[in-house]
């Protein structure tokens, strides 16, 4: 980790924390893997509140599952916290309102990828938040009324979601079968992806509260004790844990080493317990339920705040991005995207933007669009970074199978799909592939590996779906 340009005190409070993590134990998963440039250029800037859209629109799609339905119209008067999207099925979320004013519209409009999905467009007429939410900075602590089925509850009622990247439904994980037990509830303050610093700055400066938010997952959850898994660029982040977490007898921190995608829930069970989620299965199958750090703040707010998401945490980054400009913010969900970036600027040399990270996030295809809840970054991607070189023959070179976390080949996962020889892409495991880009990542000759196993799965899929309705 770099500590060029940083303050002398933050530089020797580094440097004493990076000292005590390296007489620990670090653990990590041991198959596939790679090692990107981190450029963690907003590591350490404070999570900055950034201005009130005057317009927001509201996506009905921030989750994985089923769209909300809106439970508003045209005209209606709205506050922030307020439903306006009720959940639609098992997998779906609620939709709250991330300002106060008038419904304007309720529309298909275009996201990031340029599909139009279903909306609520709010003209703000000030910030006045529904009077169920307690708005004070006090931290709350008080755990004693709060059961299971209650926390379960507020997580649905309060649309939480996995704010690691999918955005799946809180409560669903949270909801066992009788015959299943959590043992571990793990922590993923992993943020292995580079240039992202959101959870960093969550743990920094908000501890107290994910902590809290961990005690009320582990009563949901039913589980012994929490670990936080933690890679060990975060050295601050890691000290403050450790200290903090002296006074709770059921959570403990990991460090891990530095390796990706060691934030994939299978890999982070692996690394942590040892204990390997077998294909097709769920984390639950081995004792474990995994949520993000920030997840947990979001529950912390939620129960003891009675406070829905309405706002995303976002690193806005770069290398062409000037240092002061590279920054953390707090974002309501539904500010146009427009606005973060001219706050920015767009440099000259942008190849294109992000939305989430260079590994797994997307390109913004359609710039007029609106921050949604799980919108953890906007990376400006030089020119040079976003071109691929010129694609030659596959060298059997086999750095792509040795990069895979999952242990597949991709070389001949590629081939095969490419060949639209889908029945032995499962025979092979596609439909294992976290998409993490690791093959792609390593391929000397670049071969648009993921691009193509993406394809195979999707269709893969299809095909499985198709068989299994019959």
């Amino acid at each position: 980790m770099s500590t060029e340009n940083l303050p002398q005190a933050i530089t020797e409070d580094i440097k004493q924390s990076l000292r005590a993590i390296r007489s620990l134990k670090r653990k990590t998963f041991p198959m596939g893997g790679v090692h990107p440039a981190a450029h963690k250029i907003a590591h350490s800037a404070p999570v900055e509140t950034f201005p009130l859209p005057d317009e927001a629109v509201v996506f009905m799609t921030q989750h994985l599952g089923a769209p909300a339905n809106p439970v508003v119209q045209k005209g209606d008067k709205v506050k922030v916290g307020q439903l306006i999207g009720e959940a639609s099925s098992f997998v779906s979320a609620n939709i709250h309102s991330p300002i106060s004013g008038t419904v304007t519209k309720v529309d298909m409009i275009a996201d990031i990828t340029g599909y139009k999905k279903p909306a609520v467009v709010i003209q703000r007429e000030g910030d006045d938040w529904d009077e169920a939410i307690d708005t004070s900075l006090d931290i709350v602590r008080d755990l004693k009324l709060q059961t299971k089925d209650e926390i379960i509850a507020r997580m649905k009622d309060r649309g939480l979601v996995g704010l690691g990247g999918a955005c799946f439904p809180m409560h669903i994980k949270y909801m066992l079968k009788p015959e299943q037990k959590c043992e571990y509830l793990i922590v993923n303050a992993v943020e292995c992806e580079p240039y992202i610093s959101t959870d960093n700055r969550v743990i920094l400066e908000r501890t107290e509260q994910c902590l809290i938010g961990i005690e009320l997952a582990l009563i949901a959850s039913g589980a012994p004790k929490a670990i936080i898994g933690i890679e060990e660029n975060k050295p601050r982040a890691i000290k403050k844990l450790m200290d903090a977490v002296k006074n709770y007898t059921n959570i403990e921190v990991q460090p891990l080493k530095l390796k990706y995608p060691q934030g994939a829930e299978k890999q982070l069970i692996k690394a942590i317990t040892g204990r390997s989620v077998p294909n097709g299965a769920l984390p639950i199958s081995v004792g474990c339920i995994v949520n993000n750090i920030t997840s947990m703040y979001a529950l912390y707010l939620a129960v003891q705040k009675n406070k829905p998401i309405v706002q995303a945490y976002t690193t806005v980054s770069g290398l062409s991005i000037p240092e002061d400009k590279c920054k953390n913010y707090r974002l309501r969900i539904g500010t146009p995207i427009l606005d973060v970036i001219n706050s920015v600027g767009i440099p000259d040399d942008t190849g294109k933007i992000i939305a989430g990270g260079p590994m797994m996030g997307k390109a913004i295809a359609n710039l007029n669009s609106y921050v949604v809840k799980g919108m953890s970054s906007l990376l400006f991607i030089t020119d040079k970074e976003s071109k691929r070189g010129p694609v030659s023959p596959c060298l059997r070179c086999g750095k792509c199978v040795r990069g895979c976390p999952m242990g597949l080949e991709p070389y001949l996962l590629c081939i095969l799909s490419e060949q639209q020889k889908y029945d032995k892409c499962e025979t092979l495991g596609i439909m294992n592939c976290i998409e993490c880009g690791s093959c792609s990542y390593t391929c000397p000759s670049n071969r648009p590996l993921l691009d193509f196993i993406r394809v195979g799965k999707n269709k893969t899929g299809a095909l499985i779906r198709a068989r299994n309705a019959k």
